[in-house]
């Protein structure tokens, strides 16, 4: 079984509530959506999320290049995903690139997973039947009254009976910050974890001062306060403050989880499968000695990766977003706050053509 082509089609889909983040916001989802195909008729699905609308055409040209590479070579992603590493190593596999890589290696186990007529989750050895799940659809950086934050919380929570919501935060003041944690809290009750994501947004210091003085407020945990590639300095937050600190979201590749464990940089750890390498990439990391105590939850791309965390011993949350759902013939769902890991074969993606061709762009 060989690889023959790779089809990209790419789409804008509006969001329901636009992200609005310390980092910066977007409005409208623009998505590469890949179609791996091979010799026997199998094919397989992934989509990229690329942020811009104008980075669809680069990271289009960037899997055709890719296609060159790999057409006629065999389907087996354990085959593919390290020789093209060692062939592309001297360029930077941290961008597009990496983005690509990942894209065509989630594609490809989804056909290991169809040419053995199981399920991805299965391949993998999952042992789960459920996950529970957070709504991380909405609660952006929005100036205005908290209390229109907290109504939104409770409108997250009723869709899937959620128990579990993640709330952003980074404001221009920590006041403002305070004032809509504790107007969510105070909405949603004791018996909801709320969880926080400051993306990013804060130097090191104003990140001590203001992650301190959420200590007391009831958050599950606080994300990302400082920059995801500064291992000591969000080491230094964890050992400061008694909230639990998450990141892992931008790790790059296993090599980065492994720095950032070696320095204590979290209590918790988040893979992002765009970015950890694939499906290849969250397996090398999620098996790494120095991870096997440490809750692993997902970041985005809840359709393959409640496969992967079926498959993890120490999986802790699946972030839920309903993005890429209008183009997924049967997107994810959620039910008393928890997904239910899929048994249909493959990954579980194929695409509701007419919503594709109406979201379409050239």
């Amino acid at each position: 079984m060989v690889i023959t082509n790779i089809k990209t089609t790419p789409v804008l889909i509006p969001f329901r509530y636009p992200p609005v983040t310390a980092s910066g916001a977007i409005s409208e989802l623009p998505l590469v959506l890949l179609d791996v195909e091979t010799n026997v008729g199998l094919t397989g699905h992934a989509y990229l999320f690329v942020f811009l609308k104008g980075m669809l055409k680069p990271t289009i040209g960037c899997v055709a290049a890719v296609e060159e590479l790999v057409k006629g070579m065999s389907a087996d992603p354990e085959q593919v995903d390290p020789i093209l590493r060692r062939r592309l190593e001297l360029l930077d596999i941290h961008g597009i690139l990496g983005q690509v890589l990942a894209g065509l290696d989630m594609a490809l186990w989804d056909i290991r997973a169809k040419s053995e007529d199981l399920s991805l989750a299965a391949v993998l050895g999952g042992t789960r039947d459920y996950l529970k799940s957070y709504n991380s659809c909405g609660l952006w950086v929005e100036k205005g009254d908290p209390e229109k934050v907290a109504d939104q919380a409770l409108e997250l929570l009723a869709e899937g009976d959620f128990s579990a919501v993640k709330l952003r935060l980074g404001y221009e003041s920590f006041e403002e910050d305070l004032a809509v944690v504790r107007a969510v809290k105070r909405s949603c009750g004791d018996a909801v974890d709320v969880m926080s994501d400051f993306n990013q947004g804060l130097d090191q210091k104003e990140a001590l001062s203001r992650c301190q003085a959420l200590d007391g407020e009831g958050l599950y945990w606080i994300e990302e306060p400082v920059r995801y590639d500064d291992y000591h300095g969000s080491s230094a937050l964890a050992a400061a403050v008694k909230t639990p600190i998450q990141t892992g979201e931008n790790l790059l590749n296993p090599l980065e989880f492994q720095k950032a464990l070696k320095a204590n940089a979290a209590d918790y750890y988040m893979f992002d499968v765009q970015r950890i390498a694939g499906v290849t990439g969250w397996l090398a990391a999620v098996t790494l000695p120095e991870a096997a105590s440490i809750p692993v939850s997902t970041h985005l791309f809840p359709e393959i990766s409640i496969h992967f965390m079926a498959a993890t011993e120490n999986a802790h949350w699946l972030e839920y977003v309903d993005w890429a759902s209008p183009v997924i013939r049967e997107p994810t769902t959620v039910s008393g706050g928890k997904v239910q890991v899929p048994t249909t074969v493959g990954n579980g993606i194929a695409w509701n053509d007419e919503a594709v061709a109406r979201y379409r762009v050239e």
